[in-house]
């Protein structure tokens, strides 16, 4: 039975790629989307919603072509052509920018009037914003785009963009949220001092978790204009009121923010107070100077990709009765908990059987928990914008089970098979751990909805500096100069 759930991210529109010259642009994406499965389509409408007024763009001028064509088949053939190519050409920047590339709004509430004012709607206000790529100048070597050409019969392609993605605030920001690491003395002082500075010089509405909340009250009466949620309906719609996610902690704080929203995720800065972080580029002694830049705009930031998992029962009746989705942003790990047995896992790809494990269980992991379990178990580190799924045994009892990284777009399921000697447990990114009897399934995919992670330099160099500084990646004595030489 096929349980496919395509995924869907940014990475997969690539809609401003097609070429738009004598190309019927509108008909090849209307084809796209009707071939896709209906499941998908509420997940995609936030992404897609953005590029509907390029569609019509488009549309039209197809149309207006066909016209312009049929009235001037007798005025010569070369420079109808020019003239149709430049207001092609010219069409497709108004529609999509310069870089050829469409700018997404994304967690934007209320509607656009005919002038594009934002009008808020009347549940919340939110700062709107666009994303798009960014390269160091026009004249450099990475300004490049992703195109296939088919010139005879050759198939050929553009370089690899490696454009930075850059988001741009198109109104102010008005509301920022505060995830602290518990338990922590110094992290409640810088609490309490960031939520008066933001305050005071910022003008901003702050919302902080009800037990921190509590805890500044207790400090002073000052902070009662501090914001809070009840109960997991209010948790529910987070997303619609707030403009940025600051976290003070580790990755542990990351990770947390990421699950406390369910579909779209405001962007985060996450500042480095914990141990070890590979998501924490931003040092806490610098923060008035670092929000004072983020809120002004624009930033660099990460997108990274989560998992959504589904736990479908033996018992169940179709491949729709599960329980989830369940969003992660490391990994999901399928191991043998307490039994003694082997792990006995069946594992598919889009419903092609990949190979059964024998050992202690599995990791699927996204490219930003590439660093974590994965890599204890052997994985490879993965730069968190590479768009793939990480599968990675623990301890296979197999000499040539290597590790794989495979694309985004595929399904995995993993099922315990019924001669298995023992249940399996899963767990989300280090909790809410769950056990898979014999016959029962997981299904990963990648979600609809990444976490946008601000950037202290670009997404590569705090990659790089992350891996550099929190495991001293290749780090060992220069040879000396002097010794034996080639002559």
């Amino acid at each position: 039975m096929n349980w496919r759930r395509p995924a869907i991210s940014i990475w997969n529109i690539k809609i401003v790629d097609i070429p738009l010259s004598g190309y019927n642009f509108y008909e090849k994406l209307k084809s796209w989307w009707t071939q896709s499965s209906l499941c998908n389509a509420m997940g995609m409408i936030r992404f897609m919603l953005p590029c509907l007024f390029c569609l019509e763009n488009c549309k039209e001028r197809d149309r207006k072509i066909s016209e312009e064509q049929s009235h001037r088949e007798n005025n010569g053939g070369d420079e109808r052509t020019e003239n149709l190519a430049s207001r092609s050409n010219e069409q497709s920047e108004q529609c999509c920018g310069s870089n050829g590339i469409c700018s997404h709004e994304v967690l934007r509430d209320g509607d656009r009037d005919s002038a594009s004012k934002v009008v808020p709607n009347k549940f919340a206000r939110k700062a709107s914003f666009k994303l798009s790529w960014w390269c160091k100048g026009d004249q450099s070597d990475q300004h490049k785009h992703d195109i296939v050409s088919f010139e005879r019969g050759n198939i050929t392609t553009a370089e690899r963009s490696s454009k930075q993605i850059s988001l741009k605030w198109e109104s102010q920001p008005q509301t920022v949220i505060i995830l602290t690491k518990p338990n922590s003395t110094s992290v409640r002082i810088l609490c309490a001092e960031m939520v008066r500075w933001l305050r005071e010089q910022k003008k901003l509405d702050i919302y902080v978790e009800p037990h921190v909340r509590a805890e500044l009250l207790t400090e002073s009466s000052y902070y009662n204009f501090v914001h809070t949620w009840k109960d997991e309906t209010e948790i529910m719609l987070l997303h619609t009121k707030v403009d940025l996610v600051v976290t003070l902690g580790g990755d542990g704080t990351v990770l947390w923010a990421a699950s406390m929203f369910k579909g779209p995720v405001p962007p985060v800065v996450p500042f480095s107070l914990g141990s070890l972080g590979f998501m924490t580029p931003f040092h806490s002694e610098r923060y008035r100077e670092y929000l004072d830049s983020i809120l002004k705009g624009p930033i660099s930031i990460t997108l990274r990709h989560r998992l959504q998992c589904h736990v479908i029962r033996e018992a169940a009746k179709n491949e729709y009765e599960t329980e989830g989705p369940i969003l992660v942003l490391n990994e999901v790990t399928i191991d043998r908990g307490i039994s003694s047995y082997l792990t006995n896992l069946e594992c598919y790809c889009d419903n092609s059987f990949v190979t059964c494990v024998q050992g202690d269980g599995l990791i699927l992991s996204t490219t930003s928990g590439s660093t974590a379990y994965s890599l204890a178990a052997g994985g490879s580190m993965v730069h968190p914008q590479v768009p793939g799924i990480l599968f990675t045994p623990i301890c296979p009892h197999s000499l040539s089970f290597r590790p794989l990284i495979l694309p985004e777009h595929v399904t995995l399921r993993v099922q315990v098979p019924f001669n298995s000697r023992s249940h399996a447990w899963a767990s989300f990114d280090g909790k809410d751990r769950k056990r898979l009897a014999a016959g029962d399934a997981l299904v990963c995919s990648m979600a609809p909805w990444p976490v946008p992670t601000a950037c202290q330099v670009d997404s590569t160099s705090d990659f790089l500096n992350s891996i550099h500084d929190g495991l001293h990646w290749n780090l060992r004595k220069t040879q000396s100069f002097d010794g034996p030489r080639d002559t």
